[in-house]
């Protein structure tokens, strides 16, 4: 592969063959039924052929094709266990795989951002690809001071496939809600193409990373790669190595999960009041467990700037969920724009819906499960629930839905980790607003 496939129809046909693909598959389907062969063995093979196909459209494709398949996989822990595992595999390899670019077009962009003495800057480097992504791609080197570094070159074509894909990929999106039907399938397209252009350019990239680093120096239970040098499509750092969230979340053992689960909360919870940040690209392929216990984050290319830390509005609410406080939380929601204009709602109703929610922060230890979440996910996208009805009455304000969306994946991942951990506890250290509840109205 040289570079990403760029011309537009050719991505469209490319992303149009998954629905067809489908449809395709269930004719097919029919036919072996009447043939004889059980409904059972017929849906499996349908689920493992489509999660094949979706690996492949999408990992070929990369750009905003494979970083929507990459967001969407933290949402697996949604979709009901009988027909989820041959999606988990597929969108599991999403997070760390794609087919690599060519040496050839490697060395091109090296020459590009690097100069053509670009090779005197490193002691050794490896043509072979350690990790391919959505935009870009990793090379294991040795910096010419003899450091381990990573090397992340972006894919020539990037930003092209990235506008082209976001816009083809809202026509289907009724197909991707099937397979995670607790995602926002059309606000997460949203969101990924108002953030596309900042992540398209490394220098952006780099400073995100050195702002996290320099805020989690010495930190005892994060790791952030040092940058070593930046430009426009290529990004060096310190190489760090771990175990990838992916294999913990594969066969972990329990204390591992717990302990991944637990600093994966902290630095979610406290990043935005240590670096005026918020790390916005949830998915276990950014995360690993270090050998000495620290959480390492990679891929500081999408975040959510918060100077004044996360909104002490989102603790109030969260707090007047947890204490049944629903006239209160109600006012709350509607001053800060949470409920649509004009709509009707009862303050016990939204309570009803909000409540599981906030399950998390209800006791002292909270056990993160697949089936909690699949809970949460039926529940609120029943068409015949009052939850459902109740959710379509709510808003999310533009200015909160980067925070949302990686609340929610966050949580997948915990949910994936099956983590077991004090989550109130963290919460009440780092989410402004939770410790410190205004009165009950008299």
């Amino acid at each position: 592969m040289t570079d990403i496939p760029r011309r537009a129809a050719h991505r469209t046909a490319k992303l149009a063959s998954l629905p067809l693909g489908v449809a395709g598959r269930m004719a097919a389907g029919w036919g072996k039924r009447l043939s004889g062969q059980s409904a059972d063995e017929i849906n499996a093979e349908l689920s493992a052929r489509t999660a094949e196909q979706l690996f492949a459209v999408l990992g070929q494709l990369k750009g905003g094709a494979m970083k929507f398949g990459q967001a969407l996989s933290v949402f697996e822990a949604a979709v009901p266990d009988e027909m989820a595992e041959p999606y988990r595999e597929a969108l599991t390899k999403l997070q760390s795989a794609a087919p690599p670019m060519s040496g050839t077009s490697v060395r091109r962009v090296l020459e590009q951002q690097l100069g053509r003495t670009w090779r005197d800057r490193f002691a050794e480097f490896d043509d072979v690809p350690a990790a391919a992504a959505s935009i870009g791609q990793v090379h294991r080197a040795v910096w010419h001071d003899g450091r381990d570094v990573a090397v992340k070159i972006q894919y020539p074509g990037a930003g092209e496939a990235l506008r082209s894909d976001l816009r083809q990929l809202s026509r289907f999106s009724r197909l991707f809600q099937s397979l995670a039907p607790g995602a926002e399938i059309k606000p997460l397209l949203a969101e990924l193409q108002d953030r596309m252009v900042e992540e398209l350019d490394y220098r952006t990239e780099a400073d995100n990373q050195r702002a996290f680093a320099a805020a989690f120096d010495g930190d005892e239970k994060v790791l952030i790669p040092k940058v070593v040098a930046s430009a426009p499509q290529v990004m060096v750092s310190e190489w760090i190595t771990g175990t990838p969230f992916s294999e913990v979340i594969a066969d972990g053992e329990r204390e591992q999960r717990d302990r991944s689960g637990r600093l994966l909360a902290e630095f979610h919870f406290s990043s935005p009041e240590r670096s005026g940040l918020l790390h916005a690209d949830p998915h276990p392929g950014n995360f690993l467990l270090a050998p000495d216990g620290r959480l390492i984050v990679l891929d500081f290319g999408a975040v959510a700037r918060l100077p004044e830390g996360l909104p002490a509005e989102m603790g109030r609410m969260l707090r007047l969920a947890v204490e049944g406080r629903a006239e209160e939380l109600l006012e709350l929601l509607r001053a800060d724009r949470f409920v649509q204009t004009g709509s009707e709602l009862r303050a016990e109703d939204v309570l009803a819906y909000l409540g599981p929610f906030v399950d998390p922060v209800r006791e002292e230890r909270f056990h993160f499960t697949r089936s909690w979440m699949q809970q949460q996910a039926e529940r609120v996208g029943d068409l015949r629930s009052p939850d459902f009805r109740t959710g379509r009455a709510l808003n999310l304000p533009p200015d909160y839905l980067l925070i949302h969306r990686v609340t929610l994946g966050a949580t997948g991942i915990l949910c994936q980790l099956d983590a077991e951990f004090a989550a109130r506890a963290i919460i009440d250290r780092w989410q402004p607003g939770f410790a410190d509840p205004e009165p009950a109205a008299d």
